[in-house]
């Protein structure tokens, strides 16, 4: 697309936007400012650099592409190259085994600051921050309870190695001076009915009140809870229910990941609630078919949904955003662009509702005129405004993306 047709078609949108009381320059710089934490897992199907196993606890990749990333340069190598394909400036999301441990076996209950010194040094010479993830799964003491096994070795093996992930995290936030949001999500639960449910969920808050006790002031820890896993079907330690409750009466940030749910709830129901009794946020995005399979984020409804609640309730400035998806079935970097850019339309969208004026309906009662503008809101030319959004950053408008991919691929990935 040339760069006139686009810069007429945003002055086109920025006018429609304005007759409707909507900022389009304000939406686009908002827009400029939301960092997304990219998940390195994306490059490998979540094999990291500790075993070189395929994923077990619960979770699990489909699909075999050709060009997995098989080492540390490699992962690298394609964030970088990401990178020159999105608008703005993002994050990076790190899990505990993609450290750099020099072709040693190291235990996670082992894993120290220095493991990831040289993805500090690199994400600064890229000019990206770190966030962080404890991994609980794919370990030969993980079973099927790690932070809420009634055997104090297990159980005490896992809060160390929390514990040490938490100190890794501040490092990572201490020297990016930004904190480092670290994420905690254990797969605990059982295949078949367990007559201990309250057991095991007294278990897990202690381990996790014994984890935070140390005092770290370059991270942000938020807890992620989920649905059920697989083999782990009937019952979940750190449900919904648990994490709602526990992050309330700590203080803790929440982590709501769009895939965790059943497949009739939509997830900015809990928006609004979460906001009045915890800090902040953390969104994981991704996209459940059928189960927690983690599928490419798409602007759907869902997705949409989840960013208007967020800008509606005056929390986006209280909510970091994630990606949380692996899907090794299509070609690995198209997947990290389509998800990245989606999450970026789904959240301009959110930014460029006419929500003063809907407001104001809503205020006086005038509900006719608030659907009306809802619906009309929804054929607005924002992709003229997403388009002048990536003009403005110099990287690829619409699908000129798709060329640059393959290429990459023609002359890298498939290389592997």
């Amino acid at each position: 697309m040339k760069e006139n047709q686009i810069l007429q078609s945003y002055q086109i949108a920025k006018e429609r936007y304005a007759a409707i009381g909507v900022d389009t320059d304000k939406a686009v710089e908002q827009l400029q400012q939301t960092q997304i934490s990219l998940h390195c897992w994306q490059t490998d199907d979540v094999v990291g650099f500790e075993r070189n196993e395929a994923l077990s606890g619960g979770i699990q990749t489909t699909g075999n592409y050709p060009g997995r990333a098989r080492n540390i340069d490699e992962v690298r190598r394609d964030i970088e190259f990401v990178k020159t394909l999105l608008a703005g400036n993002h994050r990076l999301n790190l899990h505990e085994i993609y450290g750099d441990f020099g072709g040693h076996f190291v235990d996670r209950d082992q894993v120290e600051v220095k493991h990831f010194q040289s993805w500090i040094e690199w994400a600064k010479e890229n000019n990206m921050k770190l966030d962080f993830n404890s991994t609980s799964f794919s370990h030969p003491k993980s079973g099927s309870l790690t932070l809420s096994n009634p055997d104090p070795a297990i159980r005490e093996f896992w809060i160390e190695h929390t514990r040490r992930c938490r100190r890794i995290a501040d490092a990572m936030g201490k020297a990016q001076g930004d904190a480092c949001i670290m994420n905690i999500w254990v797969h605990d639960g059982s295949k078949d009915i367990t007559v201990q449910r309250k057991r095991y969920r007294e278990l897990l808050a202690d381990s996790l009140d014994r984890v935070m006790e140390e005092h770290l002031p370059h991270m942000k820890a938020c807890f992620e809870a989920k649905l059920f896993g697989i083999g782990l079907e009937s019952y979940t330690v750190g449900s919904h229910d648990f994490y709602t409750a526990y992050c309330a009466t700590r203080k803790q940030m929440y982590t709501l990941d769009t895939g965790h749910y059943e497949q009739t709830e939509n997830v900015s129901d809990f928006v609004s609630t979460l906001l009045m009794y915890v800090p902040e946020l953390m969104l994981h995005v991704s996209r459940p078919v059928r189960w927690d399979s983690d599928h490419v984020t798409i602007m759907n409804d869902q997705t949409l949904d989840l960013f208007k609640e967020i800008v509606r309730a005056d929390g986006l400035h209280r909510a970091h955003i994630g990606l949380d998806y692996f899907d090794a079935s299509i070609n690995r970097i198209g997947a990290y662009i389509i998800g990245t850019r989606a999450t970026q339309k789904c959240v301009l969208q959110a930014l460029l509702e006419p929500l003063a004026k809907l407001r104001e309906y809503e205020n006086n009662g005038q509900n006719f005129e608030r659907l009306a503008l809802l619906e009309e809101a929804k054929s607005m030319p924002f992709g003229a405004v997403f388009d002048y959004f990536n003009l403005k950053n110099g990287v690829p408008v619409g699908e000129d993306f798709i060329p640059a991919i393959q290429d990459y691929e023609k002359n890298v990935t498939s290389k592997r």
